[in-house]
């Protein structure tokens, strides 16, 4: 292994937590581009969440970053990078790390292909992009001030580009470089791998509602609520639960029907990829276990992040791994509320 890669490896394990596990069971034929793309995808998410900043200067730095990205030749460019004052406004550990060693991670796309370079490039092209349209969105965003998206299309859209693209992404990877020639519906797959990162992006945001309403986001769309009665300043009203469970529930709905496209794409993938099903497989059924938990929570219960347990995570592992032979006791792992997968995935 080269020092470069040493220093991405190190730089893994140093930040992903529960993602590194994933990467490890991938094949190793992936791992370095998939590993990569998240790190460099990691930066871009520390530098936009990092709101004791301005605006102004978290938006030109993501625009540096994606520029080095995009002119990366052969692990040069005409300007450092330099996130110095980003790195110091971090109360974590390891995304001070991240930004700090931003140059490793841009220097380790010398060792991939073109075709693998492209692919990260684009993906981290579509990823900043949604970045940057969540930080204008929300620019005047405070509890006093919610600004909420207005409709499901632009729901749609975010999700796509923070999360959809990475779906993408990940199916066109492990495609070029571990199943080839394998007999797939091309198109149906990556329309699938898409909507499998939309439905873990949307249980993020209903997961994490009440906290962004707290900064003044909502990204439940106006036109929604409005047919629902509700406004975003009155959706953490206990008061209004009769009026807000519905809605909340038709988007778990939603999410739910997403993961199931991306079941559906887990189980497409030929017999032999087992590392690759039960990497896609563990965050579908963290996901799909997430998703049961925000259905039986009332409103107060909502407003303390509702999260799968450590040790349900492991149990979902260990459980995957030892049915992954078995057909059977396979397809029991995921059992959703919603059996249809609309052609695409929004709220009638």
């Amino acid at each position: 292994m080269t020092a470069s890669k040493q220093s991405i490896d190190d730089l893994l394990k140093a930040t992903s937590r529960s993602f590194y596990l994933t990467l490890r069971v991938l094949p190793a034929r992936v791992r370095p581009q998939i590993g990569l793309a998240y790190l460099l995808a990691r930066t871009t998410d520390t530098i936009a969440d990092t709101e004791i900043l301005p605006l102004d200067q978290r938006l030109d730095a993501l625009e540096k970053l994606r520029e080095r990205v995009l002119v990366q030749n052969n692990g040069q460019s005409s300007a450092p990078l330099n996130f110095g004052e980003f790195a110091k406004q971090q109360g974590s550990a390891s995304e001070k790390l991240l930004l700090e060693k931003v140059g490793d991670s841009l220097s380790a796309l010398q060792y991939l292909s073109a075709d693998d370079q492209k692919l990260i490039r684009d993906v981290l092209t579509t990823i900043t992009s949604g970045q940057e349209l969540d930080l204008r969105r929300f620019a005047q965003a405070s509890l006093q001030t919610i600004v909420a998206l207005e409709t499901d299309i632009e729901l749609d859209d975010y999700t796509y580009r923070v999360a959809g693209c990475v779906g993408e992404f990940w199916t066109k990877i492990c495609r070029a470089h571990l199943f080839p020639r394998a007999p797939l519906d091309e198109k149906q797959f990556i329309a699938d791998g898409i909507r499998f990162g939309k439905g873990l992006q949307l249980v993020n945001i209903l997961r994490d509602l009440p906290e962004d309403l707290k900064k003044g986001r909502c990204y439940l769309p106006m036109n929604r609520l409005e047919l629902a009665g509700l406004s975003p300043q009155t959706l953490r009203s206990p008061a209004n639960q009769a009026k807000f469970l519905p809605l909340y529930h038709r988007y778990l709905d939603q999410a739910e029907s997403h993961l199931l496209a991306g079941w559906n794409y887990t189980n497409t993938l030929p017999f032999s990829q087992l590392r690759v099903r039960l990497a896609c497989a563990w965050p579908i059924l963290i996901g799909a276990k997430t998703i049961g938990k925000l259905r039986t929570a009332n409103v107060n219960q909502l407003q303390q992040r509702v999260k799968v347990s450590r040790s349900e995570v492991r149990g979902i592992i260990a459980f995957s791994v030892l049915a992954c032979p078995f057909p059977f006791l396979w397809r029991q792992l995921f059992s959703p509320t919603v059996k249809a997968v609309a052609p695409n995935g929004n709220l009638a």
